[in-house]
């Protein structure tokens, strides 16, 4: 009869026993920096969502605002709408419809080929779970788009 070879830990050489408590002691050492690779991944992949979801509202706040009956109004509720439909009605974020230069504007009266900035804003602390806090609260995620206005 043949017997399966069993390896139990009385059976092993001490060589081969004080290799066990080096990978147990690599593992401690490895862990906690695999642990922070993730959770700062997962930080700076919310921050891009964050940004792009801002950008995508003040694109719709842009193409509202160059149509040739718009008005900041109707600008100003497609960007929030959009916000929302997103996820985004919790983060506090501000509206601003602006020229290039970042003087305010009333779109209804502008003449055609007139750029419309639409930039929105909020602050990294508003938005929402921060795991490891890589990114300061204070750090401002801003999304802007420019349109010229419609004839």
């Amino acid at each position: 009869m043949i017997r399966p070879l069993q390896t139990t830990r009385r059976n092993l050489s001490q060589r081969q026993r004080r290799s066990w408590g080096g990978s147990v002691l690599e593992a401690a050492f490895i862990v906690p920096i695999l642990v922070s690779l993730a959770f700062g991944m997962a930080e700076f992949s919310y921050f891009f969502f964050v940004k792009h979801t801002l950008e995508g509202a003040a694109r719709e706040g842009a193409r509202n605002a160059i149509t040739p009956t718009a008005t900041n109004t109707t600008a100003t509720t497609a960007a929030t709408n959009s916000l929302t439909a997103a996820g985004g009605n919790g983060w506090g974020a501000t509206i601003a419809i602006t020229d290039t230069s970042g003087n305010a504007l009333n779109v209804s009266g502008l003449a055609a080929g007139t750029a419309i900035e639409v930039k929105m804003t909020c602050t990294w602390s508003t938005v929402g779970v921060h795991p490891l806090g890589i990114i300061p609260g204070s750090k401002l995620v801003i999304g802007t788009c420019v349109m010229r206005k419609e004839g």
